[in-house]
């Protein structure tokens, strides 16, 4: 079994998602008592958050390509990015190490592909959903056009992630209004839509809408399992 390196923190809310997912995959294949090999370093969000807000992605990714340095120093094969906002700065990152990051956006595409899914509607942060970093790769990489929420849903969803989701905060009354702004995208011809912010599962999933959804934590985890476990 290949180690898998994850760099987390960007929320540690959703990075613990990975870790269980890491580990009940590999558990999942291979049975027993075995479990994910696995280097993490987890960084302080508030650092990150405030460089964020900025606009100041530089300083930000040189914070994250030193911490990706240090995770393949001990040891890890690959490395994920355990948030979809920071995937901004991939470019970065991999510039300074030598093992291959496994991009989330790839994850989601290689399965929105796999299911002949040809448009999509986007959650995530604001930087995310207006930003072109992830949707330009979906459609330029995939072929898959990207919808998203209009400026009013669009501030709702980047309001509730870090107000409430990277808090720990899960409502009730945020989980309808993310089922109401996915209903709509569907209404505007969105396929399947993307939970692309990896605080998103731990409110919305595929219990609470019958609109096809992609756990982009959920994919992530399962490709670096995949990546983990071939010989």
């Amino acid at each position: 079994m290949r180690v898998i390196g994850v760099l987390g923190g960007m929320s540690w809310e959703s990075t613990q998602s990975y870790y269980q997912a890491l580990n009940e995959g590999v558990q999942q294949a291979l049975g027993g008592f075995h479990s994910a090999s696995i280097v993490m370093i987890s960084v302080d969000f508030a650092e990150i958050e405030a460089l964020q807000q900025q606009g100041d992605w530089e300083t930000a990714g040189g914070l994250l390509a030193d911490a990706a340095i240090r995770i393949e120093g001990a040891g890890a094969g690959c490395l994920l990015l355990a948030t979809n906002t920071m995937h901004k700065v991939a470019p970065a990152i991999e510039a300074v190490i030598g093992i291959p990051l496994l991009h989330i956006a790839d994850a989601t595409g290689e399965q929105c592909r796999q299911d002949g899914i040809k448009r999509v509607g986007l959650l995530g942060t604001r930087f995310t959903m207006e930003q072109d970093f992830y949707k330009a790769r979906l459609l330029e990489q995939f072929g898959i056009d990207v919808l998203i929420p209009e400026a009013a849903e669009r501030a709702e969803v980047h309001r509730i992630i870090f107000d409430e989701l990277c808090l720990g905060n899960i409502r009730e009354s945020s989980r309808q209004r993310y089922v109401d702004i996915i209903a709509s995208l569907q209404q505007q011809g969105a396929q399947a839509v993307i939970l692309g912010c990896t605080e998103i599962a731990l409110l919305v999933n595929q219990q609470h809408t019958a609109v096809p959804l992609y756990d982009t934590t959920a994919l992530h985890a399962s490709k670096a399992v995949a990546w983990a476990l071939d010989d």
